[in-house]
């Protein structure tokens, strides 16, 4: 099986969508403007896909009391300590920073609707 994509049930979908390219460098590759206002974004390597909708037939998560072990969408960083403070002037909130003993950095914030994000400096990249 293919990776295609995975998806995220929000109340501001076209807000956030820009959120995430113009503060992730992720990337728009098919929107609608009515229904469930889908936005699928693409990572700089162009194969993998998240998906942001609003479904009103379906609850949206309360993403902020969620603990981000149940749930988070991670990313690479190469400096975490520069994500934290460039993300936090963007809206994110600060959760943990943790190193691991192969020396890895994670860095665990919140975007502003609450979803958990981590970002890995890994001292050995996947």
């Amino acid at each position: 099986m293919k990776f295609e994509h995975f998806a995220i049930n929000l109340t501001d979908v076209r807000t956030a969508a820009k959120w995430y390219v113009d503060h992730l460098g992720l990337a728009v590759v098919r929107s609608s403007d009515k229904g469930s206002f889908a936005h699928f974004l693409a990572d700089s390597s162009g194969r993998v896909f998240l998906e942001l909708y609003s479904n009103p037939a379906a609850p949206v998560p309360a993403y902020a009391t969620m603990d981000p072990l149940v749930f988070h969408i991670a990313f690479v960083s190469t400096d975490t300590a520069a994500d934290r403070v460039r993300l936090e002037k963007a809206g994110a909130t600060f959760v943990s920073a943790d190193e691991v003993p192969d020396g890895t950095r994670l860095l665990m914030m919140r975007d502003p609707w609450g979803v958990a994000l981590q970002f890995c400096n890994r001292a050995k990249p996947m």
